[in-house]
């Protein structure tokens, strides 16, 4: 007696597609920028500070907050909210003796369009 032939198994999920950058392969100018970018949200503290002004929306946040929701020092809350803004992930807006934060979203829905593998 012969073995019956195994089944072949067809898959019923949709192929999965290639990845690739939507925008084609980056120029050297934007590379530049986005590591930039990329470098400094590579911070942990950094993280956390971008994540309270995020979360406050379209609202811009004083420094002065950060300092007591962080438990962090001013001058190191500073340096980072320096950092942030330099790379333009934010932007800062003077209003009296304190620096207020927002967040910039178009240099989010770059970091979007550049990590997209569609």
């Amino acid at each position: 007696m012969t073995a019956a032939p195994e089944a072949i198994k067809v898959s019923t999920e949709a192929p999965q597609k290639c990845c690739s950058l939507l925008s084609g392969p980056l120029q050297p100018h934007d590379a530049e920028r986005i590591a930039g970018t990329l470098k400094a949200l590579a911070d942990p503290t950094r993280l956390r500070v971008l994540s309270h002004v995020a979360a406050q929306g379209c609202d811009a946040v004083c420094a002065c907050d950060l300092v007591e929701v962080l438990d962090i020092s001013q001058p190191t809350i500073s340096h980072h909210l320096k950092k942030l803004v330099e790379v333009g992930l934010l932007v800062r807006e003077q209003r009296g003796r304190w620096a207020h934060y927002s967040v910039v979203r178009e240099a989010f829905a770059e970091l979007r369009n550049f990590l997209d593998l569609g």
